[in-house]
């Protein structure tokens, strides 16, 4: 029986179950369906159709909505070339092409991916966003390696799936909103600068006239400094995995 592609999105506007802002910038905007995405593509060896490109509100790339030869449909990622009609398919035995799902350690060095799992069989994790690719750098016996869309190199399990080409909408990053009311129909509410707020609402707040935020770094409306303060664990498990951090020549 195919399991539902659609479900209701419920929504907090950003408060907590006490009515208590939460995370700031955040409400309103329209009503959505909450669209089960396909990451894991495990249905394997069974040939599927795509049915349409569908736009997704929750995220920036389209979608491609698959029917499969056994009558179920599913949602994956649309990928750069992919069209209405075109076939995919998922597991060891797939062809290389775009759409297609594969083991890391069936796919060509040079190959453009996306959608990959860090552990075999939880899901795809990385490059999941609209116009990121990855490529297939580099093989050994054990690990593939991948460049992946920050300049991070890293090194991924062979078992683990990728999707062939590019995630679509790769020009997502030119487009002009044009007026307020568009974030407003994203749900994205105003953001107002820290120096122009009252010293009691926040740390840059106060002054006269067109003052600085008048301390070393800028900081949180709580007094936590950010912008460029280091929050990844010091001791992560992967890091014995990662060949080259990003910003790092």
């Amino acid at each position: 029986m195919s399991r539902p592609l659609k479900k209701i999105l419920t929504r907090r506007s950003g408060r907590n179950n006490q009515g208590r802002v939460t995370v700031r910038h955040q409400g309103g905007g329209e009503k959505r369906f909450l669209r089960q995405i396909d990451f894991a593509r495990n249905k394997y060896d069974v040939p599927a159709s795509v049915e349409s490109i569908e736009y997704d509100p929750n995220r920036g790339a389209d979608l491609a909505r698959l029917l499969y030869a056994d009558g179920e449909r599913r949602y994956i990622l649309a990928p750069v070339g992919l069209k209405v009609g075109s076939r995919v398919l998922s597991g060891p035995k797939a062809e290389p092409k775009t759409g297609n799902a594969l083991p890391l350690a069936e796919i060509p060095l040079g190959t453009v991916v996306h959608n990959i799992e860090i552990k075999p069989g939880k899901g795809g994790q990385l490059v999941r966003g609209a116009g990121t690719g990855a490529i297939l750098a580099n093989k050994d016996k054990q690990y593939a390696l991948l460049t992946l869309p920050s300049g991070e190199q890293r090194k991924i399990i062979l078992a683990a799936y990728a999707t062939i080409g590019q995630v679509g909408k790769t020009d997502l990053n030119n487009r002009k909103f044009g007026k307020a009311g568009l974030k407003r129909h994203l749900g994205i509410r105003p953001t107002v600068r820290g120096v122009a707020q009252h010293p009691d609402s926040h740390p840059h707040g106060g002054g006269e006239g067109r003052s600085g935020i008048g301390m070393p770094g800028p900081k949180t409306p709580w007094g936590k400094l950010t912008l460029g303060v280091r929050t990844r664990k010091r001791r992560k498990y992967s890091d014995k995995l990662i060949v080259k951090r990003r910003g790092k020549k």
